[in-house]
C-alpha cells in the first residue's frame, strides 16, 4: 500500500510544474512537439524587437499549426525601473483574458512609457474602463506579483542571462537561445528538432 503513496510523491513535482502554466499567457496545443518558454522583459529593447519582428513568424509558422506551445514568462531585468511594474499590469490583464493586446500595446508603446514612466497609459489604451479598474486592482494583488516572482526564479534556475531568451524543449530536452536570432537560422533549427 506504501508504494502507490511514494509514487504519487514522486510525481508531484511534475504535476506542480505542469499547473504553474498560465494558460491565458500560453498559445497553442500544450501536446505540439515543441514548446517554446519565452523569458521577456517589456523594457527590453531587444524583447520588443523579437515582439514585433519575428514572434509573428513564429506563431504563423509553429504555434497556430500546432507545431510549437508558446509560454510567455516575466523576466524583469533589474536594470530597468519599469519593467517589473509593466510585467505586473501584463500578468494582471491575463487573468481577465488580455494579456496578449496588453503585451502587443506595451512592447509598441515601449519608447513613450519608458521614457516618461506612465506603464498604465499604455495598458490602458487597449482596455475598456471597467477592466483597467480591474487590472489596476489586481496588478496590486500578491498572488499576481507572485507570479512575476516565480517566473524570474524559473529564469533563473533555468540560467537566463539576458532577455529575451527562449528555451525551446524537445522531448524533454532544453535548448536555451539567448538574444535575436535571424529567423531563418532559428526556423532551420525549430524544423531540425521537431524532425528529430
Amino acid at each position: 500500500m506504501r508504494l502507490p503513496v511514494y509514487l504519487l510523491l514522486s510525481l508531484l513535482p511534475c504535476l506542480v510544474s505542469a499547473a504553474e502554466v498560465d494558460r491565458a499567457k500560453a498559445f497553442g496545443n500544450p501536446s505540439a512537439p515543441l514548446t517554446i518558454e519565452l523569458f521577456s522583459d517589456f523594457q527590453c529593447p531587444s524583447c520588443r524587437a523579437l515582439h514585433m519582428q519575428q514572434l509573428p513568424s513564429i506563431m504563423r509558422d509553429y504555434v497556430t499549426p500546432g507545431k510549437a506551445y508558446l509560454i510567455y514568462k516575466e523576466f524583469p531585468l533589474p536594470m530597468h525601473q519599469h519593467a517589473r511594474e509593466a510585467a505586473a499590469y501584463a500578468c494582471a490583464s491575463a487573468r481577465i483574458g488580455k494579456y496578449e493586446q496588453v503585451a502587443d500595446a506595451l512592447f509598441q508603446s515601449q519608447p513613450v512609457w519608458e521614457e516618461k514612466g506612465n506603464v498604465f497609459q499604455a495598458v490602458a489604451s487597449v482596455l475598456s474602463p471597467a477592466d483597467q479598474k480591474k487590472v489596476q486592482t489586481l496588478a496590486k494583488d500578491p498572488s499576481v506579483l507572485s507570479e512575476v516572482e516565480r517566473d524570474m526564479q524559473e529564469g533563473q534556475l533555468e540560467r537566463v542571462n539576458q532577455t529575451p531568451t527562449m528555451l525551446i524543449i524537445r522531448n524533454g530536452k532544453k535548448y536555451p537561445i539567448g538574444g535575436m536570432l535571424n529567423y531563418d537560422l532559428l526556423k532551420r533549427f525549430l524544423d531540425e528538432l521537431i524532425s528529430k
